[in-house]
């Protein structure tokens, strides 16, 4: 469970009512966090059971505030939510269904009264609508800040179901993945639920690049769907070809082949590409990110739109990343690979 470290002065509400102090210890205000992630093979295959490689992306990060106070007779609403950061707006929208449903599944399974008004401020620095895990996140972080609100023991398979019910709401059937690897802090293998770190025999970086466009998630799904159904057996080919590239992609970081794991990002671009899911704009990216020294460069996420993630050795880093910005990056982030948080040497 994450501790709090602060309070927030508009957020100091009255005693526990009567009846939750006596049973657990509840505090004026909780406080919980999550990172973003990026997907670096396995978006749209993972959903249909193959595997999918997540990177935690410690840079941008997402922290939540929760208290509470007596419900209001006036008020028959029992939470509420304020977003601050980047994109505020079009967070609160999107992510205010699936977090009035987190927190309620939370009261049934912690045993939080129903007379409780819940008050959750969310500070999200992780731009929405690029692949990053935003809504994930965010849910993770309420989890949490709940949880600490209430001095509730989390379970990380608890955590998990909570933010995936999140997720539901917001995107549909969600996979999984994002709800696993925002919480993570190192690099995760994810396939069918479970999820286990993986092991980094690779120097180097990945550079995730924003190129300002919101991607569509349900539209990319809903295309790639149309286009399976409209080519029988074109599914399983997909899932296939999606699953061998990141098979290969697995083995090459762990055995320390970086061009052999860049080789199959580019790979897997293409595949997503010819699928419909990427745009004028992130194919620029991925050439110029490759036309500057970077191993292999692809779309990351739902695509039509979000971020492209690039693998570049240590040395040429910075002409990848500028690269990535003269095409039309609005903003980068790098992220090695021997030295993530978390992640022993």
């Amino acid at each position: 469970m994450q501790k709090r470290n602060g309070e927030l002065s508009s957020l100091s509400l009255p005693a526990a009512p009567e009846g939750l102090s006596e049973h657990r210890g509840a505090r004026p205000v909780g406080t919980g966090r999550a990172r973003a992630k990026a997907i670096v093979l396995g978006e749209h295959a993972v959903v249909y059971g193959a595997p999918a490689l997540a990177l935690p992306v410690p840079q941008l990060g997402v922290t939540a505030t929760a208290g509470y106070s007596a419900q209001s007779p006036a008020d028959p609403d029992d939470f509420s939510l304020t977003m601050t950061g980047s994109d505020s707006r079009p967070k609160a929208t999107q992510a205010s269904g699936g977090l009035h449903r987190l927190t309620a599944e939370f009261r049934a399974a912690m045993g939080v009264p129903d007379s409780l008004h819940l008050d959750v401020i969310i500070d999200c620095a992780i731009p929405v609508g690029r692949g990053l895990g935003s809504s994930a996140a965010c849910a993770r972080a309420v989890v949490h800040a709940l949880a600490d609100l209430f001095d509730r023991e989390v379970t990380p398979q608890m955590a998990f179901d909570l933010v995936q019910t999140a997720e539901n709401v917001a995107h549909g059937r969600a996979s999984g993945v994002d709800a696993m690897a925002v919480g993570a802090t190192t690099p995760l293998l994810f396939q069918a639920g479970r999820a286990q770190e993986l092991p980094i025999g690779c120097d180097g970086l990945f550079v995730v690049a924003d190129s300002g466009v919101a991607g569509q998630t349900k539209d990319a799904v809903e295309l790639l769907r149309q286009g399976f159904r409209q080519h029988p057996g074109s599914q399983a080919a997909f899932v296939r070809r999606a699953s061998e590239l990141t098979d290969t992609a697995r083995l090459a970081l762990a055995e320390g082949r970086p061009e052999e794991l860049g080789a199959q990002l580019t790979e897997y671009h293409e595949l997503l590409r010819a699928g419909g899911l990427s745009t004028d704009r992130i194919d620029g990216m991925v050439a110029a990110a490759l036309d500057a020294g970077g191993l292999g460069a692809k779309i990351t996420g739902g695509g039509m739109g979000g971020c492209v993630i690039a693998l570049a050795r240590e040395e040429q880093a910075a002409a990848v990343t500028a690269a990535l910005l003269a095409a039309g990056a609005d903003q980068t982030w790098s992220v090695p690979l021997r030295e993530h948080p978390g992640h022993g040497h």
